[in-house]
């Protein structure tokens, strides 16, 4: 058994090396390039040009404009989207009478689609349908993250005992009634982490919807860059980075009141 397992590891080991191998050859890739003290000079060379940041106090008004806006777009489409896929987790993990009807495959292909499309499309979508500004990058991450925090819900809800909602729905205790006492204190602290967890990756994911126009620190990024600013691109990029720094914090700490 050991000698089949070592074979077996050795051989997974040798497609692995083969698949990248052939990968680099497939895309051409200038692997040896990389390592040169020519290209290691260049790229110190191309940082360089983003050093030191622009501390003009008209652009960092404009900075911290955009953070604003940026953090406006994370926590509005975090809500919208835990709200949402509340909403749909229901349906899907086959509670509230749900449980072995259309409802449930229904709910799931909605949850399977919304997050199959990742941010970037649904953005470029919403611009299309709803003009340039924070109002398409929000819509972009509720519908994508509803889908995630959806999915996450129910397999929360399906993990949850039904045993206390069960007992009160015996008892003649609305559905709703049985939910909100049997079964939302069981999944409540997992559905906060979840969408915490989010919010986190959303406030990363709102600051480079700006690239296709969403607002936030990303349209302003790419406008720096678009104009060969470096120094005032290294100062959106250093705003990027305080902030998603903040939030991380902010959602640890949460965390912790939590627990």
């Amino acid at each position: 058994m050991k000698a089949g397992v070592s074979v077996g590891g050795l051989l997974a080991a040798g497609l692995v090396l083969v698949a990248v191998a052939g990968s680099f050859a497939y895309l051409e890739l200038p692997l040896a390039g990389l390592f040169s003290g020519r290209v290691a000079g260049e790229a110190a060379g191309f940082a360089g040009r983003f050093f030191p940041p622009d501390l003009e106090p008209d652009f960092l008004a404009r900075v911290g404009q955009a953070a604003l806006e940026t953090l406006a777009i994370s926590l509005l489409s975090t809500l919208l989207a835990a709200l949402a896929g509340a909403a749909l987790a229901l349906p899907a993990a086959g509670r509230e009478g749900s449980k072995g009807c259309g409802a449930r495959a229904v709910a799931r292909f909605v949850l399977n689609l919304l997050r199959s499309i990742p941010e970037l499309v649904w953005a470029t979508l919403m611009v299309l349908a709803a003009g340039l500004g924070p109002f398409a990058g929000t819509l972009a991450l509720a519908l994508h993250t509803t889908g995630v925090l959806g999915r996450l819900f129910a397999e929360a809800l399906e993990n949850a005992p039904p045993g206390p909602a069960e007992a009160l729905a015996g008892s003649g205790a609305p559905a709703l009634v049985a939910f909100l006492y049997g079964t939302l204190p069981l999944v409540a602290p997992q559905w906060l982490s979840y969408a915490l967890y989010r919010w986190e990756m959303n406030i990363r994911m709102a600051a480079i919807l700006g690239f296709v126009g969403a607002g936030g620190l990303g349209a302003l990024l790419y406008y720096s860059l678009s104009l060969f600013q470096e120094t005032r691109a290294g100062t959106v990029i250093l705003a990027m980075l305080a902030m998603t720094i903040a939030v991380d914090a902010a959602s640890a700490w949460l965390r912790r009141m939590q627990g």
